[in-house]
């Protein structure tokens, strides 16, 4: 029997409210601020997301994990990649590795507006 259940995932970021919009964007749902420090995503399907102010944050260097790990990414599945895709850039993400012509077709690489890397997953 577990003791305990998933509640949250919590995101350092120097600006929380940016990027609890940011993944609004992505996911839908509703952004509540807790303080100016503190903002949660309340998405749709009962995720919750937090994002919480780190000034000093230091964005991991994708995909090297050595002296500044990943730390975390978040897997986002979509259903037309093209249009995740275009969406998400327009929201502030920017590319990391998207070259899908290689053989690889499960999924892409974005860095959201604080530098945390997240996947789109499509495909079977």
């Amino acid at each position: 029997m577990p003791v305990a259940t998933f509640c949250l995932v919590a995101v350092d970021c120097p600006e929380p409210r940016r990027l609890a919009e940011f993944y609004r964007g992505l996911l839908g749902g509703e952004v509540k601020a807790y303080s100016d420090d503190w903002y949660d995503l309340f998405a749709p399907d009962g995720t919750r997301l937090a994002f919480q102010r780190a000034p000093g944050l230091r964005p991991p260097d994708w995909p090297r994990a050595d002296d500044n790990s990943q730390q975390l990414h978040l897997d986002l599945r979509v259903t037309d990649v093209e249009a995740a895709e275009r969406e998400a850039l327009a929201l502030g993400a920017r590319p990391l590795d998207t070259d899908d012509d290689g053989g690889r077709r499960e999924f892409r690489v974005y860095a959201d507006p604080a530098g945390h890397p997240f996947c789109f997953v499509y495909g079977s």
